[in-house]
């Protein structure tokens, strides 16, 4: 048996990392205010629901925010999408931005290409897409008409997506290191009591570079996600709408709803 399939009911609760990130790394870049047009019906105009840091977002960003929620897989027990939890997405992706400009103002965005194989791997296997049979341009079109999406929009998602990941990794991988003891002690308190007895156990030594992935993974969720929290208590936050206050329920420090 593969050791790699035996190791997957072990492994895999412990540090999907990149899947609990991924509802802090969907985008939508923000949207210029709608202007009433100068004939025929006009256009209900765009309004700001909350500022970041100076950063005005908008209305049409948390309609787009939730639209761009389909393209992360959902497990059964996921809360349902709420209004309050897209604009807690929006502020703490605003300020993860932000701070990525500050950091790395000449940082190159991801080539076109990387962006497409990106959507090429969304379309072939996230499920509401499989179902929708996504690869061919007819179902993905269609995709994206249900879902109130454009291509461009998915683009923008998909290259903030990368470009932040690829800025979690370089600034919190640097410097851990896993001790051999570590790796051990791993493999001996939670490894080994996954198997029932009969089951072929793999050696240490075959599964220490999947283990040591896996507490190095564990070390930078935990070393973002309180970089993460003093961007919140460092930055400033107002919530305008009075029905999206809760949206700064989580947010602490300097934030909150005026």
């Amino acid at each position: 048996m593969n050791p790699h399939t035996l190791l997957r009911p072990a492994l895999a609760p412990l540090m999907p990392w990149a899947r609990r990130l991924a509802p802090l790394l969907v985008f939508t870049a923000l949207a210029p205010v709608a202007l009433p047009q100068q004939t025929g019906e006009p256009e209900a105009l765009d309004r700001v629901i909350a500022v970041v840091n100076d950063r005005a977002i908008l209305q049409s960003d948390l309609t787009t925010e939730t639209h761009l929620a389909v393209l992360e897989p959902r497990g059964d027990g996921d809360p349902a999408e709420t209004p309050q939890a897209a604009l807690r997405r929006l502020i703490s992706r605003t300020l993860i931005r932000q701070q990525i400009r500050q950091e790395d103002a000449q940082a190159a965005l991801p080539a076109d290409d990387e962006v497409a194989a990106r959507i090429a791997e969304i379309r072939k296997d996230l499920p509401v897409c499989v179902r929708d049979i996504c690869t061919s341009e007819a179902g993905w079109n269609a995709f994206l008409s249900r879902n109130g999406l454009t291509q461009h929009q998915v683009e923008n998602y998909v290259r903030d997506r990368i470009e932040t990941l690829r800025f979690i990794e370089e600034r919190f991988r640097q410097g851990i290191r896993i001790s051999q003891d570590e790796i051990e002690a791993y493999y001996h308190d939670t490894l080994l009591p996954q198997y029932q007895p009969g089951q072929t156990v793999p050696p240490l030594d075959q599964v220490s570079p999947r283990i040591q992935e896996i507490l190095l993974q564990r070390q930078v969720n935990t070393l973002f996600s309180g970089w993460l929290d003093n961007l919140r208590k460092q930055g400033q936050v107002e919530v305008l709408d009075p029905s999206l206050e809760a949206a700064a329920d989580d947010i602490g420090g300097g934030a909150g709803s005026q």
